[in-house]
């Protein structure tokens, strides 16, 4: 097969199953997936699935986050699917159907999983001082949300055309291929711009809470109770460990897929299994296991709730800016009758 981005005429495109004619190596994957690690994965994102949506559909915990549980329970059912559809081709490389589904889900399960991870960006700015935020926080998810759906359909549309070129269409296999690479490409940016965004917070918030803050505020005893409760720290670390997760197996995947199909890295299954299968079942099990609905119940704020608090914040904060003014003319009046006396 062609090492290159751009892929030349298959001269396999009549196999079907392992023989002397269409060995292995010629398969697009050019390895036997290992079963055990395949099914191992399966299960671990099938335990994470139930793990999500059973207390989610149970009502096992007082408060549901319905956007953030049932996000992350959509990709880690997609990448169930994935590896499932892995375990056959052990079996038959050539097997078509389980190829194809096996590309498709585990590409695009990731989308979907950051989507939950970007709802959480505006509870934690709104739980904890909405003015320390550059950006209104009920706007994070247009922001974010929209760019990584873009990926998710970017993705599709070049997977649905890889897989309708097969080995005939070299034409339309490689713009699937490109497609692909760019709809990673872009999410890795999202992911960036989230990263930035979230870091930039933490740093105006750790400075508020200091009292360094440039504009004098003081942190105010809630926002000092939610910053120290473990419970908080704990899914705050959770949430920022899956994202170190998934931005690794993203990067991982543009080197991948830009040395075109069945490139030297597509076919090192090692680095598959570390740098794609073990770095989303680390995020996904992270975020089931360390859920908003018992260790962030905030999150679970309906959007009225969620607007209220932004408006009643802004309030606050004009309010405190009124009076500081205030002060501020108050001491100078003050300082200019001393001079005149």
């Amino acid at each position: 097969m062609s090492s290159s981005s751009n892929v030349t005429a298959h001269p396999f495109k009549n196999c079907v199953e392992v023989s002397a004619v269409c060995p292995v190596q010629a398969t697009t994957l050019g390895y036997y997936p290992n079963v055990g690690i395949n099914a191992f994965f399966a299960v671990g994102f099938g335990i994470a699935t139930v793990a999500l949506l059973v207390p989610l559909f149970f009502g096992l915990f007082k408060r549901r986050t319905w956007g953030y549980s049932c996000f992350v329970a959509a990709g880690a059912a997609l990448e169930l699917a994935g590896y499932a559809a892995r375990v056959p081709l052990h079996k038959n490389p050539w097997n078509k159907q389980a190829f194809e589904t096996q590309i498709c889900a585990i590409i695009l399960a990731p989308t979907l999983i950051c989507i939950g991870i970007y709802l959480t960006l505006q509870h934690v700015c709104l739980a904890l001082y909405p003015a320390l935020s550059r950006v209104r926080p009920t706007l994070y998810p247009w922001l974010f949300v929209p760019g990584d759906v873009s990926c998710l359909l970017v993705q599709a549309a070049g997977g649905a055309l890889a897989a309708s070129a097969g080995y005939t269409n070299t034409k339309l296999l490689n713009a699937g291929n490109r497609l692909i690479i760019a709809g990673i490409v872009l999410q890795v940016v999202v992911l960036a711009l989230f990263g930035l965004a979230s870091l930039d917070y933490y740093v105006r918030v750790r400075r508020w809470l200091a009292g360094r803050d440039t504009r004098g505020r003081q942190p105010t005893a809630e926002a000092l109770r939610l910053w120290n409760d473990r419970q908080f720290r704990m899914f705050g670390v959770a949430v920022a460990v899956a994202y170190v997760c998934i931005l690794i197996r993203c990067i991982y995947r543009v080197a991948e897929m830009a040395g075109g199909w069945g490139n030297k890295i597509m076919q090192d299954q090692p680095s598959f299994v570390v740098l794609e299968g073990f770095m989303i079942l680390i995020a996904v099990g992270i975020l089931a296991g360390f859920q908003p609905s018992y260790l962030f119940p905030q999150m679970a704020n309906g959007r009225k709730q969620r607007l209220a608090m932004e408006a009643d914040a802004a309030a606050a904060t004009a309010a405190n800016g009124s009076n500081s003014d205030n002060t501020e003319l108050a001491e100078n009046a003050a300082a200019k009758n001393e001079m005149a006396q």
